[in-house]
């Protein structure tokens, strides 16, 4: 039987819409394997907003999920005065973000589809009243490489990560340290020739330049494992529904790392699209996909513009952009309001507005 949406791409995005279509009571299938495939030993640490955590716990996913809460954000820049601490109380939530590895992501949430009983299949039916793509890749009608690579471990320190996430912006690119289950999950953005020596590097010769581009604020960095990179580079689709076609999550664009928006803004895409067509008789049709599109354009275009505008502002190495940081940073650090319209800005999207 033909169901009411294919949903091509069984990673997270993919996932949590089936799951919230089926508790509307809609006929969904997941085209492809479950999840981005991973190498063994690979980590990739994820942030997940407490609005994520919202769409999540109406998806029925998230009691089923290990995480660690971010009670605290420490952001500073390397060789530069400066700081700003964004807390949980600013922003008026139980957490900041929520820490989880995405394979671990992944599994659970393919646990929970076979559960709700969605069909996964490899092939799907052309003329399906609406076809979502949650591939994770598509035709883009902007992308522009960053010339940076994300290099990505898992961190052992002393003492070992409470509740507090760090980003440090250095002269290459920023640093993340996210605290995962006693350990620190890293990002850092380098250079492209530069994370290739990074992943080459002996472990401790790894750990002393992870230390000096730090400090010690997070304590003693004592083991590495999983490295890894990717290329970053921000991609984005200009249109996110055309005829009986919707577009998710890293479909509908590709962002850089700095803020940890990317699966953030996929899930609300998720949420968005689960609402337009939950009790629509066609789900497909340009009315319903146009209400979609509307309904994320704002969401998008400002968290998309913002995490470009970071990438591009926190890279600079003269002493005049070093300074212009410092400033911008312990002026957010002095005003409560600003720290509370930000963090709630970048948990929530545009509902955060006053």
């Amino acid at each position: 039987m033909r169901p009411d949406v294919a949903i091509v791409g069984a990673g997270p995005a993919g996932s949590v819409l089936a799951l919230l279509l089926r508790a509307h009571g809609r006929s969904v299938t997941l085209v492809g394997p479950g999840g981005q495939a991973e190498a063994p030993g690979v980590a990739r640490p994820i942030a997940l907003s407490d609005a994520s955590r919202i769409i999540l716990e109406r998806a029925q996913a998230w009691r089923a999920l290990q995480v660690t809460p971010i009670e605290t954000v420490h952001v500073s820049q390397q060789r530069g005065f400066g700081t700003t601490r964004l807390s949980a109380a600013d922003a008026r939530v139980p957490a900041l973000g929520y820490v989880i590895d995405y394979r671990a992501l992944t599994q659970t949430l393919a646990r929970c589809v076979e559960s709700a009983g969605i069909p996964v299949v490899t092939e799907y039916d052309r003329a399906t009243p609406l076809v979502v793509h949650a591939e994770g890749s598509g035709q883009y009608s902007t992308e522009k490489p960053y010339g940076q690579s994300a290099v990505v471990a898992l961190v052992d320190a002393e003492p070992r990560a409470g509740a507090i996430a760090y980003e440090r912006f250095t002269a290459e690119g920023p640093l993340a340290l996210l605290p995962l289950a006693g350990r620190f999950g890293i990002v850092w953005a380098v250079r492209p020739e530069r994370a290739l020596g990074l992943l080459a590097m002996p472990e401790p010769e790894f750990l002393d330049a992870l230390q000096e581009a730090f400090g010690r604020r997070a304590g003693r960095f004592a083991s590495v494992a999983g490295r890894s990179s990717v290329p970053l580079a921000l991609r984005v689709r200009a249109r996110r529904a055309g005829e009986r076609e919707a577009y998710v999550g890293n479909s509908a664009q590709t962002l850089h790392p700095v803020a940890g928006q990317g699966l953030n803004l996929g899930l609300r895409d998720a949420w968005e699209l689960a609402q337009a067509v939950a009790g629509a008789p066609d789900p497909g049709t340009a009315e319903i996909l146009g209400r979609y599109a509307a309904r994320r354009r704002l969401d998008a275009f400002a968290t998309i513009r913002v995490t470009d505008l970071l990438a591009e502002l926190f890279t600079g190495t003269s002493s005049m952009a070093r300074a212009a940081r410092g400033a911008a940073m312990c002026a957010l650090d002095a005003c409560a309001p600003a720290r509370q319209f930000l963090a709630r800005r970048m948990i929530y999207g545009p509902s955060a507005l006053p």
